[in-house]
């Protein structure tokens, strides 16, 4: 709809209040977000971001509609799917995360020749934004969140690191992992990428027994970074298996309370952090602006990350873990 459109909607829903008459022909903004799995423990929390900025929509009587795939085996083509599914269903609006662009480039066009305001979130960046035409990019830097995680393995003289890889050929993971090694590089150290099949992401077992086996292929190896909630959890499980447990140290990206309390309790380094709530929360929040009232945010590129969650900041980052929002 455009704001031409919606600003006489609200004309004419002012009219009716003045003249006593019910305000449900008030039309609000129909805003599809794709995002990943329900399930999935760091979509949960960015789900949850736009489903609290969709109490707002729904009071100005639009709808927040959630898109994920069922699973990540053939993320890229699944995802620019439900991108065309949003366009079909006549989203006024659209969230996505350009994870795959080969594969999702096409229909994020589809989106913009459409003439739907796009904001591109997650991942991507803001040179994804502009190369496709969306408003704005919400999300953490990926190469500077791998690189944070480099750069505080380096400093804590960990200088030989690798990162599992469990969805290679996805823009945002490549990322992680060049920008973990870039920062172990620069600080003197030597860094490498374990790519796994993609069905291996989420499968604890997958993902254990092949962190062990390439611990005790390369005893060398002092750091391990992983690229999400439940790999992370997996790799502890890895260097434990490989009887490694004091001497490989883990960081992965992303937490939720278990990892939290890893961390607090010394089986896991690091957290690296980028917010994913306000990913969705302020992804839907722009757009509903735009849809309704024509609103713009002038800062382009709106970071949510990265930063580093360890001992020193664990038990105040706990406390948002409780309330839902980390």
């Amino acid at each position: 709809m455009s704001f031409t459109k919606r600003a006489l909607c609200g004309l004419l829903t002012g009219v009716a209040l003045v003249m006593g008459v019910s305000s449900a022909m008030a039309e609000g903004a129909n805003i599809f977000v794709v995002g990943g799995k329900p399930d999935d423990p760091f979509w949960s929390i960015v789900k949850r971001g736009a489903e609290d900025a969709g109490k707002v929509v729904e009071a100005q009587g639009g709808s927040v509609t959630w898109l994920g795939p069922q699973n990540y085996d053939n993320l890229g083509v699944d995802a620019a799917e439900l991108i065309r599914q949003a366009i079909d269903q006549g989203a006024d609006a659209i969230v996505g995360p350009d994870w795959v662009p080969e594969a999702m480039d096409p229909a994020f066009k589809q989106v913009v020749d459409a003439g739907i305001p796009l904001v591109i979130y997650n991942a991507g960046g803001i040179e994804t934004a502009d190369r496709l035409g969306a408003m704005n990019y919400v999300g953490s830097n990926d190469y500077l969140s791998g690189k944070a995680a480099g750069t505080y393995f380096a400093k804590k003289d960990l200088k030989n690191a690798v990162c599992l890889n469990t969805l290679p050929g996805a823009a945002n993971i490549e990322a992680f992992c060049k920008g973990m090694i870039d920062g172990v590089t620069e600080g003197g150290g030597v860094a490498s990428a374990l790519p796994l099949p993609a069905t291996s992401f989420g499968s604890a077992t997958a993902v254990a027994q092949a962190l062990k086996a390439h611990l005790l292929q390369n005893p060398d190896i002092k750091a391990v970074f992983a690229i999400g909630n439940v790999d992370t959890n997996s790799a502890v499980n890895g260097v434990t298996q490989a009887g490694k447990q004091g001497q490989v140290h883990v960081c992965g990206m992303n937490m939720d309370e278990t990892i939290l309390n890893n961390i607090k309790s010394g089986t896991q380094l690091c957290a690296i952090d980028q917010q994913g709530y306000l990913q969705g929360y302020l992804a839907v929040s722009i757009l509903n602006g735009k849809v309704n009232y024509g609103l713009t945010v002038p800062t382009r590129e709106i970071l949510t990350g990265p930063g580093v969650i360890d001992k020193s900041n664990v038990d105040a980052t706990l406390e948002g873990v409780k309330a839902g929002a980390r």
